[in-house]
């Protein structure tokens, strides 16, 4: 359903999509992987990590995780 909004400011849009009132389709589409360590998206003032020994298996058996193609 339409809407009327009053004035807007957008002051940072990085790797997304802005939306005001009704899509059919939103475009466009990302999907990323990745591989970390234990402890490594750790965010804070104080961060202390004790991992010993840490490795990170990146096999992936999966050819598809998620896919973006058909979803338009």
């Amino acid at each position: 359903m339409p809407a009327i909004i009053g004035p807007v400011q957008i002051v940072n849009v990085s790797g997304g999509v802005v939306q005001f009132g009704d899509a059919a389709f939103i475009s466009p589409k990302n999907s990323t992987k990745s591989f970390t360590g234990s402890g490594s998206f750790n965010t804070g003032g104080i961060i202390v990590t004790n991992n010993g020994l840490s490795s990170t298996g990146t096999l992936d058996a999966n050819l598809i995780d998620q896919p973006i193609s058909g979803n338009n």
